[in-house]
C-alpha cells in the first residue's frame, strides 16, 4: 500500500469540499466568534482565512462576535468587578459604556483589520447601524422562583431583527461583521448575549447553518465524553440533570431557537482547532455537536 504523496493528498482533499461548496454555494451562514479563537493570534489568522475562503467560493458568512475576556480586563483596569446573574452580566451605565468601547471600537474592528487582511472586504456593524437590532431591557426570571425577578441593568433582549442593511452589504461582497449591543425605544443601549443575537439573525437572515465557535470541543456528557448529535428531547434531559448548565445555557437555548426556526443546522465547534469551521462546512468530518430541531 503506498501512501499517497502530499499533492494527491491535497486533491482528495479539495474534491471531497467540492459537493459542499455547491451545496452551500449563496447560502447564508452565521458565526458566532468568541473564546480563545478570538484570543489567539494563530487561531485569529485561521478563523480570518476561512471566513474570507467561504465569501470567495460563493457562501455568505455574517460574523458575530462576544467580547466576555476583554469587557473583563477593561472594566478591571476601571478598577470594577463584573457581577453575574444566572450566566448574564450585570450592567450598569458605566459598565454599558464599557462594553460598548470594547465590543463596537476594540473587538470588533480587531476582527474587520484580520479579515481585511487575509483579503476579505470586512464592516463592522452595532445593532444601531441601519437600525438593525432594536431591544427591551431584559427580565430576568429567577431559576428557582419564576415569581422573582432579577434586575441586570442594561442588559437586553431582542424585540426584532431588521436585516436589510447585512443583505445590502453581502449583496455587495461585504463580510458584515456585528457586536451584540441592542438600542431601546428611547435610543438607551443594550448589551445582548452574543449567542442570543447569532441565533436570532441567524433565523430571520434563515441561515443554511449557525456556526458557534468555543473553547470546548463541543457539548459534553456526564463522563466528558462529546455527544456529536444533539435533538430537542436529549437537550431538555441535559439541562435537566445539570450536564448542561451557566454560560451553556444561553448558547443552547438560542442554537435550539434557531433550529426549530428553520435554520438548517446548528454546531456548536471547538474553535480551539485550527480551521475547524472550514472541516466543519466543507468535509464530512464532524468537528463538535450538531443541534437538529427533532
Amino acid at each position: 500500500m503506498t501512501t499517497p504523496s502530499a499533492p494527491h493528498a491535497k486533491a482528495e482533499i479539495l474534491a471531497q469540499a467540492l459537493p459542499y461548496i455547491r451545496k452551500f454555494h449563496g447560502k447564508t451562514m452565521v458565526i458566532k466568534y468568541g473564546g480563545n479563537a478570538m484570543t489567539d493570534p494563530t487561531l485569529q489568522a485561521a478563523f480570518a482565512e476561512d471566513v474570507v475562503l467561504l465569501k470567495l467560493v460563493g457562501i455568505n458568512p455574517v460574523v458575530v462576535h462576544g467580547g466576555g475576556p476583554q469587557i473583563e480586563t477593561a472594566l478591571k483596569r476601571l478598577g470594577k468587578k463584573g457581577e453575574f446573574i444566572q450566566g448574564m452580566r450585570v450592567t450598569d451605565a458605566e459598565t454599558m459604556e464599557v462594553v460598548e468601547w470594547v465590543l463596537a471600537g476594540e473587538v470588533q474592528q480587531d476582527i474587520v483589520g484580520l479579515i481585511n487582511q487575509a483579503g476579505g472586504k470586512a464592516v463592522g456593524l452595532t445593532g444601531r447601524d441601519g437600525g438593525l437590532i432594536r431591544a427591551r431591557k431584559l427580565r430576568m426570571l429567577d431559576q428557582q422562583d419564576p415569581s422573582k425577578e432579577h434586575d441586570v441593568g442594561q442588559v437586553g433582549d431582542i424585540e426584532s431583527i431588521d436585516p436589510s442593511v447585512v443583505k445590502a452589504l453581502q449583496d455587495d461582497q461585504f463580510i458584515p461583521v456585528v457586536s451584540p449591543i441592542g438600542f431601546g425605544a428611547h435610543n438607551e443601549s443594550y448589551n445582548i448575549n452574543a449567542d442570543v443575537v447569532a441565533a436570532k439573525l441567524a433565523t430571520v437572515l434563515q441561515a443554511e447553518k449557525l456556526l458557534m465557535l468555543t473553547n470546548i470541543p463541543g457539548v459534553l456528557d456526564k463522563q466528558g465524553a462529546l455527544l456529536p448529535e444533539l435533538t430537542m428531547k436529549r437537550i431538555d434531559e441535559l439541562v435537566a440533570d445539570g450536564t448542561i448548565s451557566g454560560g451553556m445555557l444561553p448558547k443552547i437555548a438560542g442554537a435550539l431557537d434557531a433550529a426549530k426556526s428553520g435554520v438548517n443546522a446548528v454546531h456548536i465547534i471547538d474553535g480551539r482547532v485550527p480551521h475547524a469551521m472550514l472541516l466543519e462546512i466543507l468535509t464530512d468530518q464532524a468537528y463538535g455537536t450538531m443541534i437538529r430541531s427533532h
